[in-house]
């Protein structure tokens, strides 16, 4: 009697389309989703626009601002209609958005054939049809190219910010593990990547919860001892209890990128007092200027908010002054956004919208000079530059100095110069806008 011949389990699952909104920790969850997936030989693609009408879409949504919250919802309301007219299978909704709002969206969006929240993995990949593997530590795969990878260390948040409703969908702090970062890292660099780029709501508070102090300092020396890892970068370190042993490791490590990503939010000390930050305005000048005397090459770069209430003009033109006063290499600003169950919802969101956006645009104008000047002064210098893409008639880099989407690029023609996606090259720099640099390979 013949058996039948074993087929692929490929062929006999549908595949699943991961669709990621807001952050990198959104989409190093959405990674971490698929690597899941993908040892449980399901067919697993992110973000495909070739979609099959057996498929599962996976939302992995985010719920920090209104805008971000209504593009979730508007792509849910898109799959769903897609799911009505026959065009893809199930749809699926995992994320902040589901965590804060699971109940309202069952309610509202009924067409939808589940949803999870940001700590279900095991069972979002359950109803996939997938086991959990707890072993498959940072096996994931990659939505960046292979030469770069955000790597979250912690998840959560302890911090008390009045406007800040991540405690509300990700949870309190919870660090990983020291030897698990440093065995993710040694997978990741085996596979290609070069880059680091440190991630979590928090960096700051690395270690607090698991050896009782922070350690952030002694992970980026394990780190970089990986080899392989030429960058590591950090993103998201908060001000207030600031480690300035982190600043001495960046500078004596080569590998670690002169690079810190800082949200200061504002500089009032009215307004950092009702936001909870738990610092002033004279600590924030003395932080910035201790972090700039300890690594004088570094590229700081902060985010603002506009229009929190009670920011008068008196508040919002000390805060104009001090960025121009203060010129930081890289700034975003934006909109206060008034959110449901934090501290300052009490308040009375008073300031019209449109005021608030137009503080936002002073803000990046006075940034986009700042940015250009500096940008100017580089004209004629040399810098290490990682390829990321090949775009149009330009190969398209990063200097340390620079973290992928939110920062400055160097455009280098490819007609007259010769690169490869993931290498690092030494580029002179010929040519300086506000956000982009041009330059050849030397």
């Amino acid at each position: 009697m013949k058996t039948k011949p074993k087929t692929n389990g490929l062929k006999n699952k549908p595949r699943v389309n991961v669709i990621t909104l807001g952050c990198s920790k959104n989409l190093h969850d959405s990674e971490v989703l698929m690597g899941q997936l993908h040892a449980g030989e399901v067919d697993v693609v992110h973000e495909s626009n070739n979609i099959h009408d057996d498929d599962i879409v996976v939302i992995n949504t985010c719920g920090f601002i209104d805008n971000a919250k209504q593009e979730s919802i508007d792509t849910i309301l898109e799959f769903s209609e897609l799911k009505k007219q026959g065009k893809v299978g199930q749809v699926i909704v995992t994320g902040c958005l589901s965590e804060r709002y699971k109940t309202d969206l069952e309610q509202e969006i009924t067409n939808v054939d589940a949803y999870f929240g940001t700590n279900d993995l095991p069972n979002l990949v359950q109803k996939l049809g997938v086991d959990y593997r707890h072993e498959l530590i940072g096996e994931r795969l990659l939505s960046t190219p292979s030469h770069f990878a955000y790597f979250k260390i912690a998840e959560g948040c302890d911090r008390p910010c009045s406007f800040c409703a991540i405690p509300l969908m990700r949870g309190r702090h919870q660090s990983k593990p020291m030897d698990q970062l440093v065995k993710e890292a040694k997978h990741l660099a085996k596979n290609g990547t070069k880059e680091l780029i440190l991630i979590a709501q928090d960096l700051t508070y690395y270690g607090l919860d698991l050896y009782g102090k922070r350690v952030l300092a002694e992970l980026l020396e394990r780190l970089s001892d990986v080899e392989g890892i030429e960058w590591i970068r950090l993103q998201y370190a908060y001000p207030s209890g600031f480690p300035m042993d982190v600043l001495k490791v960046m500078r004596d490590r080569s590998n670690i990128c002169n690079y810190l990503d800082i949200p200061l939010q504002h500089i009032s000390d009215k307004l950092l007092k009702s936001m909870r930050r738990g610092i002033t305005k004279q600590k924030t000048i003395d932080l910035i200027d201790s972090i700039r005397q300890t690594v004088p090459e570094i590229a700081i770069r902060t985010t603002l908010i506009c229009g929190y209430p009670g920011e008068t003009e008196k508040e919002f033109q000390e805060l104009a002054n001090w960025v121009e006063q203060t010129r930081f290499d890289r700034l975003g600003c934006f909109t206060y956004s008034h959110e449901e169950n934090t501290h300052a919802f009490k308040l009375e969101d008073i300031i019209d919208q449109e005021i608030k956006e137009d503080r936002v645009a002073e803000i990046m104008d006075i940034q986009q000079q700042i940015s250009l000047e500096i940008n100017q002064s580089k004209i004629g210098k040399n810098f290490k530059v990682l390829i990321d893409r090949k775009d149009g008639d330009y190969f398209v880099g990063r200097t340390e100095f620079d973290s992928p989407e939110v920062d400055n690029e160097v455009l280098i023609s490819a007609s007259d110069n010769y690169g490869r996606i993931g290498d690092f090259v030494n580029v002179q720099i010929q040519r300086a806008e506000e956000f982009d640099l041009f330059g050849n390979i030397i």
